[in-house]
Formats: C-alpha cells, structure tokens, sequence
C-alpha cells in the first residue's frame, strides 16, 4: 500500500536568467514499510523534489507547476500539491507525519543537545505529547529505523552516533 505517490511532478526556480526546471516530470512510491532511495549526480533535483514533497520549496522564486503528491492517510488521499503548506493541515502533517533530515549533516542535529532531546522536541511540539511519553516515542523510533540499543542510544550526543549504523 502506497503511502505516498508523486505524478508527474514538475517544480521550477523562475529567475532573472530565465526558468530553471530543477524537477521535470518525476514520478515515484514510496510504499508502506519499504525504503526507496534517490540517487544522482549533484544539482539533478534530488533536494528539490524532497522540498517539494515537505512543501519547503521557497515560493517565490520557486513553485510547484504542475503534478501531484498524494498523501495517503487513515484510507483517505490527500493531494499536498493543492494544500497551502503555511496552512495548519500541511503544518500538522509536516514534522508530524512526514520529516526530512537534511543533508547537511553539521545542520541536522545540533552538537551541544542528545539526539533523544532532538528527537523529543520534534515529537513534543507536533504530537503535544509530555516528555515520558515523547522519550518512549522516540525510543520507538531510533528502533524503527534500525538503529542499535536505541535505549542507551537516546541519551548519546550527535557525534556519538557513526554514520555507518
């Protein structure tokens, strides 16, 4: 079962040079419990179409011209491309039920804080949940994503963690 399908997108930087077409025509699934990975050369559109998807594309100069990316949530398909993503349903859905972990690794996750107080704030802020459960929450999610002993783990700081894991 799909959980998120892009058709056909196309999303484009207008500047003063001219019309940059950084996504032109992609279409992919990401299904239920799979993994899908993007691969290719620097400045193809990989960046872009994961803003796209999180509705992160800076509007202007940059825009979102054609296609759709289906969200499917509790049986229903939401297409995020026709939602507002300032608005409160593309907000609540963003951080809560879809994330991105940038590439920039010194900008992902900040030194000086454990990466379970990072996780922690995330889940607080968009699942309003106290900090017990959200330490739980979090612990679930470093297991979800493989990562081992996620109980100790929690508490270690950012460049504890090997990016081999």
């Amino acid at each position: 079962m799909p959980l998120i399908k892009v058709k056909n997108l196309k999303t484009y930087f207008y500047t003063e040079d001219g019309v940059v077409r950084a996504v032109d025509g992609v279409d992919f699934t990401i299904e239920e419990e799979k993994t899908l990975g993007v691969v290719g050369e620097s400045g193809c559109g990989k960046s872009v179409t994961a803003l796209s998807v999180m509705g992160l594309v800076q509007m202007p100069p940059g825009k979102i011209e054609e296609g759709e990316i289906l969200y499917y949530r509790d049986g229903k398909v939401i297409d995020l491309v026709k939602l507002n993503p300032r608005g409160k349903q593309y907000r609540s859905i963003r951080g809560n039920e879809i994330a991105m972990i940038f590439q920039e690794p010194m900008t992902s996750l900040n030194p000086v804080y454990t990466i379970g107080n990072q996780i922690m704030e995330a889940i607080i802020l968009h699942q309003r949940l106290r900090k017990k459960a959200a330490r739980k929450k979090a612990i679930e999610m470093l297991y979800s994503v493989g990562i081992p002993a996620p109980e100790q783990r929690i508490d270690e700081y950012p460049h504890q963690l090997s990016g081999g894991m």
